[in-house]
């Protein structure tokens, strides 16, 4: 008999988070300070907007590429953002971020060819890089240079068969930014070695400390070299709408993108798109006060975890994500995340879960109300305190 599963199927990598989550429910009362996930409803007027396209019988097919005045909402956005001219035509739709790293890749990766990877970086990489038969090349982001990739460490992993670079900032799981002087630092290595990047930025409108984005694509000389994926998840509270888009200079690239949403998911649905014009092209007062409330949980949660004994933790400059370095536990991660799991009755989840170099942290999410933030923190607190003491 003919094996059932494909070798992709047997091969491809779990994902640390989900193994977590399944777990999880075989304990009763867990904190979760572990799913990157907003707990606020989507705004209202986001809401009517989609009930009144469905009231409207918005129910058929939609363009491939998406809603033509979703595309120009969201190339006027860009326009003011990057100070430079966006159309229609540099604009595609996706099903959410993964959705649209997933089409990025398909658009400029053969069989064979390396794609750098930052270490640690968020769980879905990986597998979709192996999916299309691309080689995976991890490259360390540092604790002592604040998370964020060094040019010298982007440039000693580049071979002749590197096309392309995954950059997410701000990230997850570490919560560093990229400031502007690491961004022309970075371009002139990939600009050097003609690099295409693609930019996971879902996480552009939670920063902190008075901090602005800026993006790789804003660098002279990277217009025709970035693909910049964003979402609605994370910034309108709108994780379960299955919402998000590509957008780039690069005309061939985006025109190439267009043709393969149909084998994919054909089109997104119109209602839900008109949801995210929507979003995007009225108040963003909701927005701001999201914001606000997730700095006060930032400095909330790193205030309790800098009181928790042997932890070290990395001051969040953007996404909800927390990292903390337990090195001094001499525990490996993921047996401190499943002890916390088991003992304190609080979701982690593994440093490791996000490459190698996460060896030794621990994630934590503080998408979570003040309540649950600091009950969380204390039953961590106590049981590395008794711990400590045993």
């Amino acid at each position: 008999m003919k094996k059932i599963l494909s070798e992709l199927a047997l091969s491809y990598p779990e994902s640390g988070i989900r193994k977590m989550f399944t777990l999880a429910t075989q304990y009763p009362d867990v904190i979760n300070l572990c799913n990157g996930e907003p707990d606020f409803d989507t705004p209202q007027t986001i809401i009517d907007k989609a009930i009144a396209s469905l009231n409207h019988k918005d129910t058929k097919y939609g363009q491939e590429s998406g809603l033509p005045e979703l595309k120009h909402a969201i190339a006027e956005k860009y326009t003011k953002q990057f100070n430079r001219s966006f159309s229609k035509q540099n604009v595609m739709i996706s099903a959410g971020g993964v959705e649209g790293i997933m089409m990025s890749l398909m658009a400029i990766i053969n069989p064979g060819d390396e794609v750098i990877l930052p270490n640690p970086a968020y769980t879905c990489y990986e597998g979709q890089i192996k999916l299309l038969g691309g080689i995976v090349k991890r490259v360390p982001l540092k604790e002592e240079f604040h998370f964020r990739l060094q040019p010298d460490a982007l440039e000693a992993a580049i071979t002749p068969k590197t096309k392309a670079i995954i950059l997410n900032y701000p990230t997850n799981p570490v919560g560093a930014v990229l400031e502007k002087a690491d961004a022309e630092k970075l371009a002139k290595v990939i600009i050097k070695h003609d690099l295409y990047v693609i930019s996971d930025e879902v996480y552009e409108s939670i920063l902190f400390d008075n901090r602005t984005h800026y993006s790789i694509a804003q660098v002279p000389g990277m217009e025709n070299r970035v693909l910049v994926v964003n979402s609605f998840s994370k910034t309108y509270a709108m994780t379960g709408w299955r919402l998000g888009y590509i957008i780039s200079s690069n005309e061939e690239i985006m025109s190439s993108i267009s043709t393969m949403q149909q084998p994919l998911i054909a089109c997104l649905p119109v209602f839900v798109m008109k949801a995210g014009v929507e979003a995007l092209t009225n108040s963003q007062n909701e927005v701001m006060k999201m914001q606000q409330q997730y700095e006060k949980r930032r400095n909330l949660i790193y205030t309790e975890l800098c009181k928790v004994p042997n932890f070290k933790v990395f001051k969040t400059e953007g996404s909800f994500c927390i990292f903390i370095n337990i090195k001094e536990w001499n525990i490996p991660s993921e047996e401190m995340a499943m002890n916390l799991l088991k003992y304190a009755k609080v979701l982690t989840v593994s440093g490791a879960a996000f490459g190698s170099e996460g060896e030794g942290y621990l994630r934590m999410c503080f998408a979570n109300s003040e309540e649950n933030i600091l009950e969380g923190t204390k039953r961590i607190r106590n049981y590395l305190e008794a711990l400590n003491h045993a």
